[in-house]
């Protein structure tokens, strides 16, 4: 093969499709694979949550292969030769593959920086870079301006390092999650994002459902610390602290008054206590932060009437005041509570549920987190310990809740707490040790034993198991992701009498 590429294109077309792809989805892997052939090295699951740094041994690979190819393609193509349509734009996405994972450190450590202003020190390094890997005298299309491209890459690395910081977990459904997270921030089309999606997603809410304890509001902060920020290049900073994006409101814990207050501020003397102007938290976010609503499903049909214009016409008013304000940042909200049924039961209003629910995240329960190997559970009270004793004390409670677990609970313990009640378990074990829990669960061996002794008809077996799922994860979705059935067959089958022996149990 002559031309541009030889016997090299194979290489640069998966370079060019990693540049794009989601990083926590197994296609990441296959690319990789492609790309490098039998240089490829086997990590662990392929949803192995490692690449996306340069410590990834694939990464490190192909990183080490572009240095020495990229300046052979660029000389070839500054000399005149053969190209066919589309090799520029290949080249051009395999340089910006390159340069990120260059820089991938160095923003690592603008992520990790305190200060009220995050800081490019090297931008004049940066620019000489990019000039040295894709110069001027390579007319491509699409070409990014410098200020844009950088400001790709710090998301890009802040995304990657929160989602995988805020997400606890290893397991296939955790890092499913992430997958979901990834796209929230840029959709599941990142060449789409980047022509012009990223200054936009901003008005899209995102609707994160699942059970109590599944860590919703971390998904929500993995979201909003990884809101695409412009740089400045005269300064040399960037134009908004991320750190300061992210602004939590439990609406559960308010009466309507406050929410309303909390929510869109008031005037003074707009009710009893307002004894001054105050901005709420809709005004006070700023155009790249992000107000998050838990319990979403709590609230009040007025307040969601209200709510309703925000999401429709990004206007509010302040509690006793005429004046239309605006809100610039984005909206995450949050509810363990069934949409649907809510809707069916007149507590969520339908334009308000179809205005939340552009995109969607659901959390998964603890029990569909863990394998019955124990490696999960041990990883994810490693993270829980540590925050209770310090990693130097952390290895051997970490061993001795596990064991217990295991040994009083069993692999197949529900956990109807989720992730909150794993870690009052293991402060139950470090000063009792023992944990009892609220609800034991001993409906499951039961319907195991019935399954085994075969007093179960078809139809029966089909409801028990539907309700077992409905029980475990919460919600009627959750169940048919599980079990894979259609979400309204689920609902159709759940016994109420069964569930209720659950739930009492």
């Amino acid at each position: 093969m002559s031309g541009m590429w030889n016997e090299e294109r194979p290489f640069a077309e998966g370079v060019a499709a990693l540049a794009y792809c989601n990083p926590f989805l197994p296609r990441r892997v296959e690319l990789e694979r492609a790309a490098l052939g039998s240089d490829f090295e086997a990590h662990g699951e392929t949803w192995n949550p490692i690449a996306g740094s340069i410590s990834s041994p694939n990464v490190a690979k192909i990183q080490d292969r572009l240095g020495a190819r990229i300046p052979v393609w660029r000389d070839r193509l500054l000399t005149g030769s053969t190209t066919k349509a589309g090799d520029l734009a290949l080249y051009r996405d395999v340089v910006y593959y390159a340069l990120y994972n260059h820089y991938a450190e160095e923003l690592l450590e603008l992520i990790k920086a305190e200060g009220s202003t995050v800081r490019m020190p090297n931008w004049e390094t940066f620019l000489e870079d990019l000039e040295t890997f894709l110069p001027a005298e390579i007319e491509v299309q699409g070409r990014v301006p410098p200020d844009l491209l950088l400001a790709w890459f710090f998301q890009l690395r802040r995304a990657f390092h929160h989602i995988f910081r805020s997400i606890y977990g290893s397991s296939l459904p955790v890092a499913e999650l992430r997958a979901q997270v990834w796209q929230s921030v840029f959709t599941h089309d990142m060449r789409r994002y980047q022509s012009g999606l990223y200054e936009r997603m901003r008005e899209t809410t995102t609707l994160i459902t699942g059970p109590s304890g599944t860590g919703k509001e971390l998904v929500a902060r993995g979201i909003a610390l990884s809101q695409y920020i412009p740089f400045d290049s005269r300064r040399k900073v960037f134009k908004a602290d991320f750190r300061d994006a992210f602004r939590a409101l439990n609406l559960s814990a308010l009466s309507p008054t406050l929410i309303e207050s909390e929510l869109f501020g008031h005037r003074k003397g707009a009710f009893t206590g307002a004894l001054d102007d105050r901005r709420g938290w809709l005004e006070g976010c700023p155009a790249h932060g992000t107000v998050f609503l838990d319990e979403i499903g709590d609230v009040s049909e007025e307040i969601q009437v209200k709510l309703l214009r925000v999401l429709q016409t990004r206007a509010f008013q302040r509690l006793g005041d005429t004046e239309d304000r605006s809100f610039e940042g984005k909206l995450v909200a949050a509810t363990n509570r069934e949409p649907e049924a809510e809707m069916e039961a007149g507590r969520m209003r339908t334009d308000f549920y179809y205005r939340i629910c552009a995109d969607q995240v659901r959390t998964p329960s603890l029990q569909q987190q863990l394998d019955r190997s124990g490696k999960e559970l041990t990883l994810l009270l490693q993270v829980i310990v540590s925050d209770l004793v310090g990693p130097e004390n952390a290895e051997s409670l970490t061993h001795e809740v596990a064991d217990w677990v295991v040994t009083h609970l069993g692999h197949d313990y529900p956990w109807p707490g989720n992730f909150r009640e794993l870690e009052q378990c293991a402060r139950n074990v470090m000063i009792r040790g023992s944990y009892r829990p609220a609800h034991p669960a001993t409906l499951t061996p039961s319907l195991a034993s019935e399954i085994s002794e075969l007093s179960l008809d078809a139809e029966t077996l089909l409801r028990r198991y539907a309700t077992l799922a409905y029980h475990r994860t919460g919600s009627y979705v959750g169940a048919a992701d599980k079990i894979g059935l259609d979400r309204r067959t689920i609902k159709a089958k759940v016994d109420p009498e069964y569930l209720a022996a659950l739930r009492s149990a």
